[in-house]
C-alpha cells in the first residue's frame, strides 16, 4: 500500500519548490527590508583554506562597487564530517576544480597541489578577523588569498602580515560565532552569500544573485549582465523544449572519447544534467557510458538536512533557468531506486538506456512518480518504449549491484566521490555546471568539428 509521505511528497515539493512561491518569499523579504529601513545587506561566510573562497573573496570588491549593498563578511570554519564525507578527495578537487573555474573566467588561480600551512592559515584568520572588527576586510581579502594560495608575495613578505591581528582566542570565538549563525541561516559550506532568505555558492551561483539585486533596483548606474554568466556552451539551449529544432548530429572523421556519466537516479542535479549529456554526445559523436550508483545514503553516508534543502532548491533555480521540469519529487530513495536501477542494464540491450534513464529522472522530479510501485515503474519503462513484462523479469537479476559498487570504485579512482561526475580522457569533473569542461575536452580532441551556440 501507498504510504501517506508517498502520496504528500509530490503536491507539497510542488507547492514548495514552485517558481511562484520563490518570487512571493522574494518580494516578501523586499517589502519588509523597506518597511524597516534597512539596506540591502549580504552576508559572506569566507572559509580562509578554501580555494572556492578564494575566487568568491576577490570578486567581493567587484559585488561592491555594482549594487548599493552592505557585506558583513564571516569567516568560518570548514563543513562538518556530514557534509564532507569524503574530506580528502574533496579537498584535493576544489584544488584542481578551482583551477578550472579561474581558466575558465580568466581569473588567477593555480592549484599548489597543496593546502596552506597551519601557521600560515592562522596568520591569515588573525589578519582577517581584526580587519572584519575594523571593517577593512574588503581591501585585505583578495590580497590575503592570494598570497595564501602562492598566487601574490608569500606570507612573510606581505605587507598584510605587518598589520593588526586578532589573538587566537579571538579568532576562536569569531569561527565559532561565524559557524553558529551560518547553521542557524541553513548552511554549511564556505563561498556562500545569504541574502534575505536565500544562499548563493561560489562564483557558479552569483549570477542568481545579481540578477535579484538587478530585478529589486540595487544595481549601480550602468550595470549589465553578470560578472561571471553561466556557460553558454553548446549544450546551454539542449535542455530547452524546442528538441525538433535541433541541429542535426555531427559526423566527425573518427569517433571521439566516450563520455563517463557517473550518476545517481536520487541525485536532483544528476537529473537535470542527464539530457544536456545525453544530447551533447549525440551532437558530437561522443558514446555515453551510463555509470549509475547507489546514493549516498544508500550506501551508509549521511546527509544533513541542510545540505539536503539547499540541494534541492538550488536545483530548482538551476532547472527553471535551463528551461527543465522539476519540483513535483517523490524521493525514490530505497525500493525505488533499487527497482529503477535493476533495469537500467536491461534498457541498453534494448537500445533504450537513454531514455529509461530520462524517463525515470523525469518521473520522480518532475511528475511525482512513485517508481517503487508497479504502476509507477511500468508508466517509466513504457514511455522509454520498454516492455513491462520483459522489464519485470530484468527486475529479478541482481547483478546491476555489482556493476554499481564497481562503478562506485571507477568514480573514487578518479579522485571523485559524488555525483554527477563526467569523464573524458584525463579530464574528470564533479557536478552539473561543469559540462563546459567536458565540451572543452571534446573539442581539444577534435578541434574545428564542433562550434559554440551563441
Amino acid at each position: 500500500m501507498m504510504s501517506l509521505k508517498t502520496l504528500l511528497m509530490p503536491v507539497i515539493s510542488q507547492r514548495l519548490l514552485a517558481r511562484e512561491r520563490l518570487l512571493k518569499l522574494r518580494a516578501k523579504a523586499e517589502r519588509q527590508r523597506q518597511a524597516s529601513g534597512a539596506r540591502h545587506t549580504l552576508h559572506y561566510f569566507h572559509q580562509t583554506d578554501d580555494p572556492y573562497s578564494a575566487l568568491l573573496g576577490a570578486a567581493l570588491a567587484q559585488i561592491l562597487g555594482r549594487y548599493d549593498v552592505d557585506l558583513v563578511p564571516h569567516l568560518v570554519s570548514p563543513p562538518p564530517d556530514s557534509a564532507a564525507p569524503d574530506r580528502d578527495k574533496l579537498i584535493a578537487y576544489s584544488r584542481r576544480d578551482a583551477q578550472a573555474l579561474a581558466k575558465h573566467y580568466g581569473l588567477a588561480f593555480t592549484d599548489p597541489q597543496v593546502q596552506p600551512k597551519t601557521s600560515e592559515l592562522a596568520l591569515a584568520q588573525a589578519v582577517l578577523v581584526k580587519a572584519i572588527a575594523q571593517k577593512r576586510f574588503i581591501p585585505l581579502i583578495k590580497p590575503v588569498s592570494q598570497s595564501l594560495w602562492r598566487i601574490s608575495e608569500l606570507p612573510d613578505d606581505a605587507p598584510w602580515t605587518q598589520g593588526p591581528q586578532a589573538t587566537p582566542q579571538e579568532v576562536a570565538a569569531h569561527l565559532q560565532a561565524s559557524d553558529a549563525l551560518r547553521q542557524k541561516l541553513g548552511h554549511y559550506l564556505g563561498a556562500t552569500l545569504f541574502y534575505a532568505g536565500e544562499w548563493y555558492w561560489g562564483l557558479d551561483r552569483l549570477y542568481h544573485l545579481e540578477r535579484r539585486l538587478q530585478d529589486l533596483g540595487a544595481a549601480r548606474a550602468g550595470v549589465q549582465g553578470e560578472l561571471f554568466s553561466p556557460s553558454q556552451d553548446l549544450q546551454q539551449a539542449l535542455a530547452l523544449p524546442s528538441l525538433p529544432s535541433l541541429p542535426s548530429p555531427v559526423s566527425p572523421p573518427s569517433p571521439p572519447p566516450p563520455i563517463e556519466f557517473f550518476f545517481s537516479l536520487r541525485s536532483p542535479y544528476s537529473a537535470i544534467v542527464a539530457k544536456r549529456v545525453f544530447e551533447l554526445g549525440r551532437l558530437t559523436g561522443a558514446a555515453v557510458h551510463l555509470r549509475y550508483v547507489l546514493p549516498m545514503v544508500m550506501r551508509g553516508l549521511p546527509v544533513p538536512r541542510s545540505k539536503r534543502r539547499y540541494i534541492t532548491e538550488d536545483t530548482a533555480r538551476e532547472a527553471f533557468v535551463r528551461g527543465i521540469p522539476f519540483g513535483r519529487l517523490n524521493d525514490p530513495v530505497g525500493r525505488p531506486t533499487e527497482r529503477g536501477l535493476a533495469l537500467v542494464d536491461f534498457a541498453q540491450q534494448q537500445g533504450k538506456g537513454q531514455a529509461y534513464v530520462l524517463s525515470f529522472m523525469q518521473g520522480v522530479w518532475a511528475e511525482g512518480i512513485n517508481a517503487g510501485s508497479a504502476r509507477g515503474l511500468r508508466t517509466i519503462v513504457e514511455r522509454a518504449g520498454l516492455s513491462w513484462a520483459d522489464a519485470r523479469l530484468a527486475l529479478k537479476d541482481e547483478a546491476w549491484r555489482t556493476v554499481a559498487e564497481r562503478n562506485r570504485e571507477d568514480l573514487l579512482a578518479l579522485g571523485l566521490w559524488g555525483v554527477p561526475s563526467l569523464q573524458v580522457q584525463e579530464v574528470a569533473v564533479w557536478g552539473q555546471d561543469r559540462l563546459w569542461a567536458i565540451e572543452d575536452k571534446l573539442r581539444a580532441v577534435q578541434p574545428g568539428d564542433l562550434e559554440k551556440t551563441p
